[in-house]
């Protein structure tokens, strides 16, 4: 269960544990992970007879698919490729228009403290 842990190894880290839960914590502790272990086992348990139960399902229907493929032609239409304005195509001399550049902002003026700073 605990691959190559060993009685010295397992002891070590129950000190460990311990010395950094203290005594009242570690049973509480151990308590909750124990109840965890006990319900992920239930929930594992459950989805595999729910599976066991669907593959019986599909076994009396014959072994169809649940699912009809869909064939990939029907599947969705081919993306179309449209280039973005104002580009220009690989090995093309056609030219990009400019953009306007942005109206320069006014300076503020400055105070007299800030020029005594």
């Amino acid at each position: 269960m605990f691959g190559n842990l060993g009685f010295t190894e397992l002891l070590f880290i129950f000190v460990i544990a311990l010395i950094f839960f203290g005594p009242r914590k570690l049973p509480e502790l151990g308590k909750s992970l124990g109840q965890t272990l006990a319900q992920f086992k239930r929930a594992s348990e459950d989805f595999k007879r729910s599976w066991e139960e669907e593959v019986e399902i599909e076994k009396r229907r014959g072994g169809e698919p649940a699912v009809t493929p869909v064939p990939m032609a029907a599947a969705a239409p081919a993306p179309q490729i449209v280039p973005a304005p104002n580009t220009v195509s690989v090995g093309t001399t056609a030219a990009v228009e400019e953009a306007e550049p942005a109206p320069a902002q006014p300076e503020r003026e400055t105070t007299s403290a800030e020029r005594t700073a």
